[in-house]
């Protein structure tokens, strides 16, 4: 078994346990995140048979997945990075969801990219939850102004998704976060990474986005 595949394994029950003690029986998806692995480093676990995997560059997506996506119509490839409005037609085309949208110009033009191609990607508001400067993402108060706004041209917004600051307990983010996806009628809710993902699938993540726990060290 490559070591890819039994680190994922690992992940799963490692959560799967967490949540029987809780007596939670919904597990997260897991976004196994291949940016910058090259493409021999993911194809054990297309090869196990996993489906979901994480992006932050369009060109770095296009480059890799392109072919991959034609032979294996099941995968399904999260952009999890800041998206550019010049780099949205791209965008559209090689993925299948939106992590990172946090403004209404994002929103429309994602929109009008999709209906050209006659393509539903699913997407995530995400939210600037720590209210860090440097960080992207919407401001928390402004956050059902942007959901409004992709209701009424009818993108599909699908739940909201999040970065905790570093070096703050992530729970008190993600509890928030629980209760403004809950507020807001989302069913999907995307945070989580290899630090905190257990405490976020127990204020019910339903994607976790996992890199270096599966892939090992980025250099």
């Amino acid at each position: 078994m490559h070591f890819t595949v039994k680190n994922l394994l690992d992940i799963e029950n490692n959560i799967k346990l967490h949540l029987e003690k809780l007596k939670i029986n919904k597990n997260p998806k897991i976004v196994a995140v291949s940016k910058t692995f090259t493409i021999d480093k993911i194809l054990p676990l297309i090869d196990y048979g996993h489906i979901d995997f994480g992006e932050n560059k369009v060109q770095e997506a296009l480059e890799k997945w392109t072919e991959i996506k034609k032979i294996n119509s099941k995968i399904k490839l999260h952009m999890i990075g800041k998206l550019q409005t010049n780099k949205v037609k791209f965008a559209v085309q090689i993925f299948d969801y939106i992590h990172s949208v946090d403004n209404e110009k994002l929103a429309k033009k994602i929109k009008d990219e999709q209906i050209k191609i006659n393509k539903n990607i699913k997407v995530f508001l995400q939210v600037n939850i720590g209210e860090e400067n440097q960080k992207s993402g919407i401001n928390k108060k402004d956050v059902v102004k942007l959901a409004s706004f992709c209701k009424e041209i009818s993108l599909d917004v699908i739940g909201l998704m999040c970065i905790p600051p570093l070096n703050i307990d992530s729970e008190i983010f993600f509890k928030e976060m629980n209760i403004l996806n809950r507020t807001l009628g989302f069913s999907e809710l995307s945070m989580g990474m290899s630090s905190d993902f257990i405490l976020a699938a127990k204020h019910s993540s339903t994607y976790v986005r996992i890199g270096s726990s599966i892939f090992g060290q980025r250099y």
